[in-house]
C-alpha cells in the first residue's frame, strides 16, 4: 500500500461515511497529506502507532510556517481523526485519538449584515452576472442562504427533485442529518426564475445549480460573485455567503425565535452551537443603544 492509498481510502471514509462537506474533506485530506509525508507512512499499522509525540512534532513543525492557533486547532482535530481512524482499521483495542490539547482559540461572534443588504447583496450579485440566467442562478442560491438558513453547500447539494420549491423543503446537513426548513414565496419565485432560464438540460437526480459548462455549480463562483459585490455596497469583507445564514439566525432570534427551534432550523447537533447567537443579538442592540442614545452621541 502507498500514502495515495491510504489517502484515497482517508477521504472515502471522510466524505461517504462521516459525510462531511467537501470543504472539510479537502482540509482533513490536506493535513493527512502533510503528516504521511513528513513522517514517511504508507501503511495503516504505522499510522496506528503514532502517539502525543508524533503529532506534537508535525503540529511544531506545522507552527514554525506560521500556522496561527486556530488553524493549528484545525490541523490537530484533522489528525487526531486519522490516527482513531487508522486503530479501527487494525482492530486495536486502543480505538481512540491520541490525547493532545489544542491550542486555545478566541471565538469570534459571527458577523450579520443587515436585511437590506442581505437584500442588495442578492441583487447585485445577480446584476453583476455575465448571463441573465447566471445571475438568475446566484441570486437564488443567495436567498436560500439568508432566507432559509442553508450552508452554501447544503445549497449546493440540492437536486433536481427538489424543484419547484414547495411550503418546506428537506435538506441533508453536516454528518447526513436531515432537517425540514420553511420555503418564503421570494425563494420558490427565485429558484423558478432560475430553472425557466437555465439553459442546460436538469435531469432527474442530478444537481440543480450547474456552472456556466452545465456541470455542478462550485462554492468558489458564488464566493467570488458575492466579494465582487460587497465590495461595491461598500460591505465588510466579513458579509460572506455564510454571513448570510448567521445573518438568517440573528435575525430570527431579534424577531422572538425561541433557541429550540432556531437549532432545528440551522441544523445544529447541539444547542451550544446555537447559543452563540443569543452573544451577537445583544452585541447589534449594544450598537444600536450607543449610536442612538443621545449620551452616546455626545
Amino acid at each position: 500500500m502507498s500514502a495515495a492509498d491510504l489517502l484515497e481510502q482517508w477521504r472515502d471514509h471522510l466524505a461517504q461515511d462521516r459525510r462531511l462537506s467537501p470543504h472539510t474533506v479537502r482540509a482533513y485530506g490536506s493535513a493527512a497529506a502533510r503528516l504521511l509525508g513528513r513522517l514517511d507512512l504508507d501503511d495503516w499499522s504505522r499510522v496506528a502507532r503514532l502517539g502525543t509525540a508524533d503529532l506534537r512534532g508535525q503540529l511544531a513543525a506545522r507552527r514554525a510556517e506560521g500556522l496561527s492557533n486556530a488553524s493549528a486547532a484545525r490541523e490537530l482535530s484533522a489528525l487526531k481523526a486519522l490516527v482513531k481512524f487508522a486503530r479501527r482499521q487494525e482492530g486495536m483495542n486502543d480505538a481512540g485519538a491520541p490525547r493532545l490539547r489544542a491550542p486555545r482559540t478566541k471565538k469570534g461572534l459571527p458577523r450579520p449584515v443587515t436585511p437590506d443588504d442581505a437584500a442588495n447583496l442578492a441583487d447585485l450579485v445577480a446584476g453583476n452576472a455575465s448571463e441573465t440566467w447566471i445571475g438568475a442562478r446566484d441570486r437564488a442560491v443567495l436567498l436560500l442562504l439568508y432566507g432559509a438558513g442553508l450552508r452554501i453547500a447544503e445549497a449546493l447539494s440540492l437536486t433536481t427533485e427538489t424543484a419547484p420549491l414547495g411550503a418546506t423543503l428537506t435538506v441533508t446537513g453536516k454528518g447526513g442529518k436531515q432537517r425540514v426548513v420553511p420555503v418564503l414565496p421570494i425563494i420558490r419565485a427565485a429558484v423558478d426564475d432560475y430553472v425557466t432560464q437555465c439553459p442546460w438540460s436538469l435531469d432527474p437526480d442530478t444537481p440543480l445549480f450547474r456552472g456556466a459548462k452545465g456541470g455542478a455549480l462550485s462554492q468558489g463562483i458564488v464566493q467570488k460573485a458575492t466579494a465582487r459585490a460587497r465590495k461595491a455596497l461598500g460591505l465588510p469583507d466579513t458579509a460572506t455567503p455564510h454571513a448570510l445564514r448567521h445573518s438568517f439566525a440573528t435575525h430570527l432570534l431579534g424577531a422572538g425565535a425561541d433557541l429550540r427551534s432556531l437549532q432545528e432550523l440551522l441544523g445544529h447537533a447541539s444547542l451550544g452551537s446555537t447559543q452563540i447567537y443569543t452573544k451577537v443579538d445583544a452585541a447589534t442592540m449594544l450598537d444600536a443603544y450607543r449610536n442612538a442614545h443621545p449620551r452616546e452621541k455626545k
